[in-house]
């Protein structure tokens, strides 16, 4: 390129990014914070129709708008998909056709009748997962001597014992304490139809060794539900009585100021549904702050049928406004503007200082993280505390003690929740018994948190940032990311897809501790790097990557795993030919609003199982590569 070429190209970068800068200013809400919608799959729909007719509570439009929805996302073939570009997924497809028939849909209708084509084909509802298996036991549509047994006592179990509740991750454990009432009550409120045509005839779970601790817990599950069958004699059955008690104190006491439990759908729904089991009414306090809060997850579209709702499964305005005032200050907007004072205030009102169930394991500790959620003081985690930190630390705030008392007890907490081998899980130190996954009840989802290589990196970053890469947390931490890179060269990312996620999170944090560019574990990161640059000059990773291993590295282009993988490339200090590409990507596909469209999810909420298409990530990732490459970040 000549000198003029450029300057050309440069300047497009200049008006590019600005035009990113505005459009994200003109998302700020005006009490100073960002959320874009949360998107994940139409099981969130299906059961909140489904737990709107176990309490009876459902309306004639609640029933309408939801099941506009979920028929405008079943795809050609009858399916429904986890993810965008995904294959159908089998107990998505069943719970989506049991939520339509009790919305009224004829199952004859050809949209129902290829999804159950679909469901036989692929092994039936037999095949469904747990989960769904309990849906259909709360109608009367599966036998509940067919689903895992959860015994309320395992309420009682001390934090040292195998299977107590903090061995699950945060979660995990509020799903479960409010699943043992369902499964002691083993509730049935029929539906005035069967799900016959989706049965294949085949074997639900097949059986394990008994000398394998999988196949024992088989075969205690026998136990546990002969017991819950029959129900509790003599002083076993106050013992049970005594549990459930427990368990609803547990419950009620972690229910969150919007009325949910833990910010995220499942043990939201669960919670209603054991509260019910125990009595409280639908006006009860608890309960009636319950279903007014899942109002607030809800967002309404318009369908070719008409109005439509769909709940978001989770929120994510806190981490959301971290990571936009980092972005902002990335791309050279000055640390005292008023958009970001106004957002750093917000932030610090978030901070956490209330207990939570982390000090379990960390009992000493102070509080000072934030949460992910606008309601979740119970569980502050590491990731959104470790970049809230690190953007609020480059903050020119008119009041600069308060700040750094904050960023001070943040960064004390965080690094008190290493765990032992010297990474960081997301919400919990030390969560890494795996016992709980050889459970019959355990078919999906992540039920553990232990370290990843993408939260350990962003706590590394900020120790750096914070002047501490000498500190035995931070060395420990570098040598635990070290010891987690791939024969590949790039990392496994956990809440990030996938690869170029992780390796996006992991070569800055390595470059902020003080590791030479040219060091043969950032080269190797390079290269992967490179090697899977597409085409268009993108990058993209598609969801399937978690599964098969020939997708890593492998998808679509996207705004936001572009962004990563050029923050990888910069913080390497690479300028060639990749870079450019990929910062023409950007350029190139910009919406005329600034903004950039993205049509696969790139968030993760359990690998394998659940998927997240953050709406802001295609936004707030794109400036940050930007501003780097144009050498604006302070």
């Amino acid at each position: 390129m000549t000198a003029e070429q450029v300057a050309d190209a440069d300047l497009r970068v200049e008006e590019c990014l600005d035009a990113a800068v505005a459009y994200l200013r003109s998302l700020q809400h005006d009490d100073g914070w960002w959320k874009g919608d949360l998107a994940t799959n139409v099981t969130m729909d299906a059961e909140d129709l489904m737990l709107r007719h176990f309490l009876g509570v459902a309306t004639a439009q609640t029933d309408a708008e939801t099941a506009r929805w979920i028929r405008s996302q079943q795809r050609e073939d009858g399916t429904w998909a986890t993810f965008p570009g995904g294959s159908g997924d089998l107990s998505t497809t069943v719970e989506s056709w049991v939520a339509l028939r009790m919305a009224g849909d004829d199952p004859a209708a050809a949209h129902m009748a290829r999804a159950a084509l679909f469901i036989r084909s692929a092994g039936g509802v037999e095949k469904a997962r747990v989960f769904t298996h309990i849906w259909l036991a709360l109608f009367g549509l599966w036998e509940w001597d067919d689903c895992p047994d959860l015994p309320p006592e395992m309420i009682f179990l001390p934090s040292w014992a195998p299977l107590n509740v903090y061995n699950w991750a945060c979660w995990a454990r509020q799903t479960i304490v409010p699943l043992t009432i369902v499964s002691a009550h083993r509730p049935v409120r029929p539906v005035a139809f069967t799900v016959e045509e989706l049965r294949a005839g085949t074997t639900v779970v097949p059986r394990r060794a008994p000398w394998t601790l999988e196949g024992a817990f088989q075969r205690l599950d026998v136990v546990l539900n002969a017991y819950s069958r029959w129900g509790p004699r003599g002083p076993a059955k106050g013992l049970r009585r005594l549990a459930m008690r427990r368990a609803v104190e547990w419950i009620v006491a972690r229910q969150e100021a919007d009325g949910g439990w833990g910010g995220i759908q499942p043990p939201w729904v669960y919670s209603l549904i054991a509260l019910d089991l125990m009595g409280y009414a639908i006006d009860h306090p608890v309960m009636a702050a319950g279903l007014r809060g899942l109002e607030g997850f809800t967002v309404h579209a318009e369908t070719a049928e008409g109005p439509a709702r769909w709940l978001e499964a989770c929120q994510s305005p806190v981490w959301d406004t971290g990571l936009a005032v980092g972005a902002l200050l990335d791309a050279g907007v000055e640390p005292d503007d008023k958009t970001v004072l106004k957002a750093t205030d917000w932030l610090l009102a978030e901070q956490i200082d209330a207990p939570g169930d982390w000090q379990v394991r960390r009992p000493g500790l102070v509080s000072g993280g934030w949460a992910f959620e606008f309601a979740n003081d119970g569980y502050p985690d590491t990731d959104d505390t470790a970049e809230i930190v690190l953007a609020l630390r480059r903050v020119d705030h008119p009041e600069p003690a308060r700040l750094r008392k904050a960023l001070d007890k943040a960064v004390e907490w965080t690094a008190g929740m290493q765990s032992a081998d010297g990474g960081w899980g997301a919400f919990d130190a030390d969560n890494t018994d795996t016992t709980p996954l050889k459970l019959p009840f355990c078919d999906f989802g992540a039920v553990i948190d232990p370290p990843s290589a993408d939260v350990t990196a962003h706590v590394v970053e900020m120790l750096a940032a914070e002047g501490r890469t000498e500190s035995a947390e931070c060395q420990r931490g570098v040598r635990w990311l070290l010891d987690s890179q791939e024969k590949d060269g790039s990392w496994f990312g956990r809440w990030g897809t996938n690869h170029v996620y992780g390796t996006g999170a992991v070569v800055p944090a390595l470059i902020a501790v003080g590791m030479s560019p040219r060091d043969p574990v950032i080269q190797r990161a390079v290269r992967w790097v490179e090697e899977h640059q597409n085409a268009d000059g993108g990058w993209g990773e598609d969801l399937r990557s978690y599964v098969d291993p020939l997708w890593i590295g492998r998808g679509d282009s996207t705004p936001s795993q572009t962004a990563w993988a050029l923050l990888t490339l910069l913080a390497a200090d690479e300028r060639g030919d990749a870079v450019h590409r990929g910062i023409g990507y950007l350029v190139d596909t910009q919406r005329a609003d600034g903004g950039w469209d993205e049509h696969r999810y790139t968030g993760t909420g359990f690998p394998g199982d659940f998927y997240i298409g953050y709406h802001l990530y295609r936004l707030v990732f794109p400036i940050w590569a930007l501003g780097r490459y144009l050498g604006r970040d302070r």
